[in-house]
């Protein structure tokens, strides 16, 4: 594990990057801060009242940590931002310079657009829907995107028996509930470049059913394969195969009775789920029994990176979604 995560925070540190962390008064973020500081892997910006903070956290070194208070710093001028993007959709003034000065994932989604910050992170306290919400109404998607959805970088354990992979990807497990056959095809492009630029790996990837190639017959099924058909016409370059069955995907032999000659079958490293449930349960799956180390969810498609965090998440979680944050900005 340690050597993906090792290699992550070498890549990230070079690229001296500002992440906001927007739950400032939450020790997870506190201490995400000084860890990510204190190795030099980004600059910090922590969303919050610097003497509030300091105080509620003693053992906390701050040393370093840049402080922005939703309260006092750039509010009149971020609310106005913030009306001026959204006052076509019936947004007031007063209800701009409330969001501002109330909720600090829309506070920190307005330094990232206006580029006062390179990234966002939040989630700890914040639920996906908050995080979800400030991305799309701030940030918003990158040019022909058209849908945003998630992914997780899941790294195995040491003792993981089946390939040699540093860090696997699962999508969609945050954003999209149940995808139509196009929003699949999107899901896997966008999974295609977060594999290849994030765990620097060709990916190969399974799109994931209860079915392995025919052996089942389901309208879930044949939306599988349709969205398999749109990604061979639009991008014939990605290595992708469906639909299949998460063992035929993994394991050598199982690909070998079930999906002979699939180009990705027994060796996939990107998991691309039909649908929020199957993906949700799967990396928890993975994470809780399988002692995998889940890192996300990080947003695909955003025309600026915000990712959002498990509000299970530990401080060295944070730490990572934020160096994958300083990674998506390049």
């Amino acid at each position: 594990m340690s050597n993906f995560l090792d290699n992550l925070f070498s890549r990230a540190s070079k690229l001296n990057k500002k992440i906001a962390l927007a739950e400032g008064d939450d020790v997870r973020a506190a201490k995400a801060a000084e860890i990510l500081t204190k190795n030099k892997i980004c600059k910090v910006v922590l969303i919050g009242d610097k003497e509030a903070v300091s105080a509620k956290f003693k053992d906390i070194d701050f040393s370093g940590v840049e402080f922005l208070n939703p309260a006092v710093d750039n509010t009149k001028e971020y609310a106005e931002f913030l009306y001026e993007l959204r006052k076509e959709k019936g947004m007031t003034y007063e209800a701009a310079e409330k969001l501002i000065r109330e909720n600090n994932m829309y506070y920190s989604a307005v330094a990232l657009k206006k580029g006062d910050v390179d990234g966002v992170v939040g989630g700890a306290v914040f639920s996906s829907a908050d995080v979800s919400r400030a991305a799309f109404q701030v940030v918003k998607p990158k040019a022909g995107i058209k849908s945003v959805s998630s992914c997780f970088i899941m790294v195995p354990p040491q003792d993981f028996k089946y390939g040699n992979a540093p860090a696997y990807v699962f999508a969609d497990c945050a954003v999209i509930p149940y995808p139509d056959e196009n929003q699949l095809a999107d899901i896997v492009q966008a999974a295609y470049l977060s594999c290849k630029n994030i765990v620097e790996i060709e990916p190969k990837i399974a799109m994931l059913s209860f079915s392995t190639l025919g052996s089942a017959k389901h309208e879930n099924v044949d939306k599988v394969r349709c969205a398999l058909n749109i990604v061979k016409q639009s991008n014939p370059e990605i290595k992708v195969d469906g639909e299949l069955q998460f063992d035929a995907a993994l394991v050598p032999t199982v690909a070998n009775q079930k999906a002979k000659g699939s180009p990705v079958a027994g060796d996939a490293n990107v998991f691309v789920f039909p649908n929020l449930d199957a993906g949700n349960i799967g990396y928890k799956i993975a994470q809780r029994l399988g002692n995998f180390m889940a890192i996300g969810p990080i947003m695909q498609g955003l025309s600026k990176p915000i990712n959002d965090l498990s509000r299970g998440c530990v401080a060295e979680d944070i730490v990572a979604v934020a160096a994958i944050t300083c990674l998506q900005g390049e």
